[in-house]
């Protein structure tokens, strides 16, 4: 058992705050924004298709049309490196192909398997009601969003996830078809000006049982 890896990762969870205040000084190179997506992509997802999508509001301009989509969390956009809009794609579908051609391509899985498992992936979502396919998709969607503010921090920075805004307006904001893509939350990123506040949980005996 490697030790250092556990209390490096106990620094991480247990260190986690949702800032709200941010050292406006700080940008996140587009290099390093990027490592941090790459590592919470490989957050797992239904069938693994990947349907979450990232809109990174970093600019000037970007910040401008997003603070009165935002207006309760003006000091997050303003202070921020960049803000996080996670959305679902509700076609992800059409990238089943490419994702398990490349896995066969890498030796991740036999042909077989795929020709076996994708004919009957699309025949599975054909049917689905679209509520389901959205709360599948919204599933993942949190999954990825929790890795994304770990792997953050991992890399020295801090976020906090909102999820008031104008969801109805976001995607259409930023040139989106509104009808696939689905907001999901927006993250705020950047290096913390204040340590945050701790917070309580409930107790496990509260809230697990064993059977």
């Amino acid at each position: 058992m490697n030790t250092t890896r556990i209390e490096d990762f106990q620094q991480i969870i247990t260190g986690r705050r949702s800032i709200r205040n941010y050292d406006p000084s700080v940008k996140i190179s587009k290099e390093e924004m990027t490592e941090i997506l790459q590592e919470a992509t490989l957050a797992p997802s239904s069938v693994n298709l990947q349907p979450w999508r990232f809109l990174v509001i970093d600019s000037p301009e970007g910040k401008e049309t997003l603070a009165p989509l935002a207006k309760f969390n003006q000091n997050q956009v303003k202070t921020s490196s960049a803000v996080i809009a996670v959305f679902v794609d509700m076609n992800s579908i059409d990238y089943a192909d490419e994702i398990y051609n490349e896995a066969v391509e890498k030796g991740y899985m036999p042909a077989e398997v795929r020709d076996r498992q994708l004919p009957s992936i699309k025949g599975l979502l054909d049917v689905l009601p679209e509520e389901q396919y959205k709360e599948m998709n919204l599933i993942d969607a949190g999954l990825v969003s929790m890795q994304l503010m770990l792997a953050a921090r991992a890399h020295g920075y801090d976020t906090n996830p909102i999820g008031g805004y104008e969801k109805d307006q976001i995607a259409e904001a930023y040139g989106m078809d509104k009808d696939r893509y689905y907001p999901v939350m927006l993250i705020s990123i950047g290096k913390a000006a204040d340590q945050g506040y701790k917070s309580v949980r409930l107790p496990i005996e509260k809230i697990a049982e064993w059977k």
